[in-house]
């Protein structure tokens, strides 16, 4: 992992296991780069959780994508996320929601960390027109062969 920011950069973690990264995450990394000086997107690492690809291939994709992005940076963690937090020197979590339910999920650990740590989640409401677009119907699509490439970044090859 490469050094923390410079002391006074406004730095966000955001969080997720991005399985696979799709059209709605990369609006909340554009967005929430107009609020901060730099974003970590971070991969969490849930042994108990089955992913559908790889570790190693989630982060090579992420970064491919970002590779001319200098504010972007892109790691893993298998801690708590609010240690990896204050390991990087994040003030802040970013967290996109879709809907009520995501919003109470949300505001309950939000609440959490803050009280532990300190530190502040703020959240992006998804873009009207990417509410439906989650990880988890992207990969029900790849299970039975369906094209995604309209739910994942243009110029990112999920299949290579």
């Amino acid at each position: 992992m490469s050094q923390p920011y410079p002391a006074g950069s406004r730095i966000a973690l955001f969080p997720g296991t991005f399985d696979p990264f799709t059209i709605g995450h990369e609006s909340l990394v554009r967005r929430g780069l107009s609020l901060m000086d730099e974003m970590v997107i971070a991969i969490g690492v849930n042994d108990g959780k089955r992913s559908f690809f790889p570790l190693d291939k989630r982060l090579r994709m992420i970064r491919e994508l970002y590779r001319n992005e200098p504010r972007v940076r892109v790691e893993s963690y298998d801690s708590l996320t609010i240690e990896f937090a204050q390991k990087i020197g994040a003030q802040y979590i970013l967290r996109g929601i879709r809907s009520v339910t995501d919003f109470e999920y949300e505001k309950t650990i939000a609440d959490m960390n803050r009280t532990i740590s300190g530190i502040e989640t703020f959240v992006l409401f998804t873009e009207p027109a990417l509410t439906h677009v989650s990880s988890s119907h992207v990969r029900e699509l790849l299970r039975y062969g369906y094209d995604v490439s309209d739910f994942v970044p243009k110029g990112m090859d999920i299949l290579r």
